[in-house]
């Protein structure tokens, strides 16, 4: 009897991992859908997600089912930062139009969200679900977008599990070639002031140099001075 309940118990928790894998499976490709829809040029257009909202909000309705774990790192990762792009727009259609995420009264650490099983705002994903979980993992900063135009640009399609590494990888190579996002001025480097507010993240395994020429195809002199640029954040809408 011990050995049926035992079988039936396993056969439970397997029904239970696909049905849950398929769900993450679904929104997956819900956020992708919207990304390739919407997204063009490291912009979002606003207007037409306004106008038709479902893909939208098929998509955040599937994330506030799936359930993932910080051990399977490559979906849990994934999954955050598909969530937290789309909440960002969705907080941006709330008010839109708006010439600005800061405009929007606690629109980063003030509005909470219902997904993955959490009542969580946007500050709250980026620094307690993804930097805290993953203290050596600073590209993050290359693929969470705000909405403004200093974040790197959002791309047209979703991070997934199996293709994270190299977007994660290639996002930040972009950035940290743009002489638009590491402005050189002589001898002198002005930064992205993600830089300074996330200087810890930047600065584990050396200085902020260090970091930045990992990833430069023409590395910075170690001994550039440092600076930081304000950051724009100017809606980041097609034109």
């Amino acid at each position: 009897m011990k050995y049926i309940k035992t079988i039936l118990l396993a056969g439970l928790l397997l029904v239970v991992q696909q049905g849950t894998s398929q769900v993450t499976d679904q929104f997956f490709a819900k956020a992708d859908s919207f990304f390739k829809s919407y997204v063009s040029n490291g912009r979002v257009n606003y207007k037409a997600v306004k106008e038709n909202p479902e893909a939208l909000q098929e998509a955040l309705r599937l994330a506030k089912t799936v359930r993932v774990n910080p051990e399977d790192a490559k979906t849990y990762q994934a999954f955050w930062i598909n969530t937290y792009n789309l909440l960002v727009i969705e907080g941006i259609l709330a008010a839109y139009p708006v010439k600005s995420p800061l405009a929007i009264n606690g629109f980063f650490d003030g509005k909470k969200h219902e997904v993955g099983g959490e009542n969580i705002t946007l500050n709250a994903i980026e620094n307690d679900l993804l930097r805290k979980n993953f203290k050596e993992e600073a590209r993050f900063h290359f693929v969470l977008v705000c909405a403004g135009l200093g974040c790197p640009p959002i791309i047209n399609k979703a991070y997934l599990p199996s293709t994270l590494e190299s977007q994660l990888q290639e996002q930040t190579v972009l950035a940290l070639n743009n002489p638009s996002f590491i402005q050189l001025k002589g001898k002198k480097v002005l930064l992205s002031q993600i830089f300074e507010w996330y200087k810890e993240d930047f600065t584990r395994n050396g200085d902020e140099i260090d970091f930045i020429n990992r990833f430069r195809k023409e590395p910075l002199d170690p001994k550039t001075k440092v600076g930081y640029y304000p950051y724009d954040w100017t809606l980041n809408d097609t034109k």
